[in-house]
């Protein structure tokens, strides 16, 4: 497989880096674009936590790399592929394998420490077909994509992938209505593509929808105007669940150096058809049926190279014997408070879609606050505080996340600090879990980024 990578990558570096839109059939390939991003990601994890008794400590190293060809365009249609790799090396005894084959791991041996968890893997993540027709546009393949409740979630090493078809047409005002049909799913730690409900729900899939697997349709209109942009999508899973999402950015100036931008966030979640039933019918388990609401605000100054943000959200309450937390199967993580120090990490690894925790569980208001610097051309910084509370526990969650940067031609480098800590507050008594289930947590990441 090593060979092969190499044999791609030195014909996808030998091509020119601009597509360009030809009426030859043989400069349909020739004549196509390359990039490639090769990426070192060294993260260090460590967790206490008091109910367990369990202090843990891992850390890992890996090298990887995206390396990508699309051909020119002919007559509208081009195709593009874009292999990927993961390579760990110097593991310690106790391995973080978020960075190489967690999701492996979890889907083979239901561990994320499993000797499968820490190979490395290759594969041939993209690999499309597109057709595009002035405003009209049509794909079907494997593709990265970045949407709110379906992810990228390029926060590792690679990207997750789903597979599928997509359709889309831009009308002159500036709104695009799309549609979309995806079957499966590749996690960012796996090299398998998965049905995509079935990476949701893994081993409790017949269970739960009466089937082994099922697809997810999604329908979604947004516009990209001058001083305000809007986004609304449902994704539909027969048998599984229905989510609507949408979200309205507004944007202005005050005086000729600052300016700003006011932002309002919703989403609705349901079950339907078989899994109504059967979550009903096991509360204990399940919760009740999915019916999921959370909504959110957020306002963000910038003044010269300095930005600053607040944001708030409420993930809300529904009638007892419902499963009313946030269902996020596909390494979606739509909420203004976000932040990658929170538990939910792991959430979209296979088999976990109904887990929930940090801001996402029900009934928890959070709130967030960054500060984002700009030292010159090349260094940047990052601080925020996030606070997550919730009423049916008897601790807070509050997460520090600090980046520092810098960036010089198409190299940079990051050094990020994580701390998530559980605090005793005033409220209920009647449990000692904390929203993230953890007492703390330390992580360490140092990212190294060359896009060629």
């Amino acid at each position: 497989m090593k060979k092969i990578a190499l044999c791609i990558s030195v014909f996808i570096l030998s091509l020119p880096s601009v597509a360009m839109e030809t009426d030859n059939l043989s400069d349909w390939f020739l004549k196509g674009s390359s990039r490639a991003n090769i990426k070192y990601y060294y993260i260090e994890t460590n967790k206490e936590n008091s109910a367990t008794d369990l202090s843990s400590s891992a850390h890992a190293n890996s090298i990887g790399a995206k390396l990508n060809y699309t051909t020119a365009n002919f007559h509208g249609l081009s195709m593009g592929f874009t292999l990927m790799t993961t390579n760990p090396f110097s593991l310690p005894s106790r391995v973080d394998t978020s960075v190489i084959g967690r999701d492996n791991g979890i889907r083979l041996d239901s561990s994320v420490s499993s000797k499968t968890a820490k190979d490395g893997f290759s594969i041939l993540g993209e690999s499309f077909i597109k057709y595009k027709n002035e405003n009209f546009e049509l794909l079907y393949g494997r593709k990265v994509i970045k949407s709110p409740l379906i992810d990228a979630k390029e926060v590792r090493v690679l990207p997750s992938v789903v597979e599928g078809s997509t359709v889309l047409y831009n009308f002159e005002n500036g709104v695009t209505l799309g549609s979309a049909y995806f079957t499966k799913f590749k996690q960012r730690t796996s090299n398998v593509f998965t049905n995509i409900v079935e990476h949701a729900l893994g081993s409790k899939t017949k269970e739960l929808i009466g089937k082994s697997g099922g697809s997810v349709a999604s329908i979604y209109l947004t516009n990209n105007f001058k001083n305000y942009k809007f986004r609304i999508y449902d994704y539909f899973a027969k048998d599984f669940m229905n989510s609507i999402y949408f979200d309205v950015d507004k944007k202005g100036k005050i005086g000729s150096n600052i300016s700003y931008t006011t932002s309002i966030q919703g989403i609705y979640q349901r079950g339907v058809g078989h899994s109504i039933d059967t979550m009903n019918n096991n509360i204990d388990t399940y919760g009740g049926k999915i019916n999921s609401r959370a909504f959110g605000v957020k306002s963000k100054i910038n003044y010269d190279s300095s930005t600053f943000e607040v944001s708030f959200t409420d993930v809300l309450n529904s009638s007892n014997g419902e499963h009313n937390s946030l269902v996020m199967p596909w390494d979606g993580t739509p909420l203004f408070t976000n932040t990658i120090t929170s538990s939910n990490l792991f959430g979209s690894n296979y088999g976990k879609g109904l887990t929930s925790s940090g801001g996402y569980i029900s009934g928890t208001q959070g709130v967030k606050f960054s500060y984002v610097q700009e030292y010159s051309n090349s260094f940047k910084s990052l601080v925020s505080y996030s606070r997550f509370s919730n009423k049916n526990f008897d601790k807070t969650q509050e997460d520090i996340n600090a980046v520092i940067s810098y960036k010089i031609g198409d190299f940079s480098i990051s050094l990020k600090g994580i701390w998530v800590d559980n605090s005793t507050t005033i409220g209920s008594s009647d449990s000692k879990d904390s929203i993230s289930q953890i007492d703390s947590l330390r992580q360490y990441r140092v990212i190294a980024n060359y896009q060629f």
